[in-house]
């Protein structure tokens, strides 16, 4: 709120995914100007005139270059209305596109050379942008641009009953939402998946007394909702209606083994040395075996 009341643009970096970043910038935007619609997707293949603006070409073609073949892009119409535009997976756009920001941000203003015209921002006019450096792909943002945004580091949950009590949150929202006809989940499965996404992230068992082999993926608590809710649903349509071990190991082993071949040995070993050997885990140890 500090940096978005200083007119400077505010950037939710660095972590893993599934921190919520795209959750606290949508929704701090929505209650800052209205709206959360303005929103730039990162990918690959992002190119400068979805920062900047386009040609309706039909136009172009038969009055030349004017106002109206112009196509806005969301921060040209962020920039109109002086309001909040969201920019989604930064890292993620081309270095050479990123760039675009600069004068947007130093300046306030968006040239047109083809009309001789700029793009005045109005007051309220700010970027909210999200990112994370664990994704492959990651382009590094230049020192220029990373100085024109105040960072803000969304870490995972610092406790286990913390994330416990996220999935679980959000886990019965989404059995609401898609009216899964299905018992809640027990805090115990949910607990199992959170212990086994925080020891596999970490590289060391919750008691603090074994390293184990950390995979290739992020295991975020998005990762952990969504293993939970599928699960959930695999329980209402082909099971009995009750979470169990075995609606759970197929959508774990899915987030842990993103590697077929070196992912695939850190899970088997994490089910040996751990899984094995801890009380009360015997049905997920047969499940999960079962379905390796």
């Amino acid at each position: 709120m500090a940096t978005q009341a200083t007119d400077r643009a505010l950037l939710l970096l660095l972590g893993v995914p599934g921190t919520a970043k795209s959750w606290v910038s949508e929704h701090l935007t929505a209650a800052i100007c209205g709206t959360s619609r303005l929103i730039v997707q990162g990918t690959a293949g992002t190119s400068e005139e979805a920062i900047r603006y386009g040609w309706n070409y039909a136009l172009l073609l038969a009055k030349g270059p004017s106002r109206e073949a112009v196509v806005a892009s969301p921060i040209i119409r962020a920039m109109g209305e002086g309001r909040i535009a969201r920019v989604e997976e930064l890292t993620r756009i081309p270095s050479e596109t990123q760039d675009s920001f600069i004068t947007i941000l130093s300046e306030k203003t968006l040239p047109i050379p083809e009309l001789n015209e700029e793009v005045a921002a109005r007051k309220g006019f700010n970027l909210i942008a999200t990112a994370n450096n664990r994704d492959r792909g990651v382009n590094e943002l230049s020192s220029a641009l990373k100085r024109r945004f105040n960072t803000v580091v969304l870490p995972p949950p610092a406790t286990i009953e913390a994330e416990i009590a996220i999935v679980e949150t959000r886990v019965a929202a989404l059995g609401r939402a898609f009216e899964i006809p299905a018992e809640p989940p027990g805090a115990d499965e949910i607990r199992r998946v959170v212990t086994i996404f925080r020891e596999l992230r970490e590289g060391v068992t919750v008691d603090g007394k074994n390293k184990v082999k950390q995979p290739s993926g992020t295991l975020s608590t998005a990762e952990a909702i969504s293993v939970v809710g599928s699960g959930l649903a695999l329980a209402a349509h082909f099971g009995d209606g009750r979470l169990s071990a075995h609606d759970l190991v197929s959508g774990i082993g899915g987030a842990v083994v993103k590697d077929p071949v070196q992912d695939a040995i850190v899970w088997r070993e994490y089910l040996e040395t751990v899984v094995k050997e801890r009380d009360g885990w015997k049905d997920f140890y047969k499940a999960a075996r079962a379905g390796a």
